[in-house]
């Protein structure tokens, strides 16, 4: 039997996809060279027990290497008003830390981004094929949340927030 796969065009697949608001963070790494680090928008909790979480990765991705190489990560999940932190971290060939506020915590070294509203900390447990990208697997070690209430979203091509979209939907309702 003969299984003919459909063929979805991309740029239809983005659109829709599109449809559905994720949040931004930045995954960060210490390398010998310094932090490195690159916007995601594909970040999930995985489990409780064990605390595991996820990340897809572009196979293309310039940093990801220099994560997989760390063996830890920081997921820096970002404010509301850190729109262009989001967008250093998405340039390539850029020194993507260059005026953005960071320190290296003591748990596994990993920067964290001043004004975020949550960091976990965690080590790579395991990949996965996942075609154009691959699936990250972390065992967090350490978590915290900020004082910030507020998260940056992207839905549909822009940013917006879990406040900005929580008072669209109920002047919507």
């Amino acid at each position: 039997m003969t299984v003919v796969k459909p063929i979805i065009n991309p740029a239809l697949l983005r659109s829709v996809a599109g449809r559905f608001p994720t949040g931004v963070t930045v995954i960060t790494t210490t390398t010998p060279a310094g932090p490195a680090g690159f916007t995601c928008q594909s970040f999930t909790s995985l489990s409780l027990d064990p605390a595991l979480i996820s990340f897809n990765v572009s196979r293309s991705s310039d940093t990801w290497p220099l994560v997989r190489e760390a063996g830890v990560f920081c997921v820096n999940v970002l404010a509301a008003d850190q729109q262009e932190t989001a967008r250093a971290f998405a340039r390539r060939h850029t020194d993507r830390f260059a005026g953005i506020p960071h320190s290296c915590h003591l748990g596994n070294g990993t920067p964290r981004l001043s004004g975020a509203t949550a960091w976990l900390e965690a080590t790579v447990e395991g990949t996965h094929a996942g075609g154009d990208h691959l699936i990250v697997i972390g065992r967090v070690t350490a978590a915290a949340a900020g004082d910030r209430e507020e998260t940056l979203l992207f839905h549909r091509g822009a940013y917006g927030s879990t406040g900005s979209e929580a008072e669209r939907l109920r002047s919507a309702g």
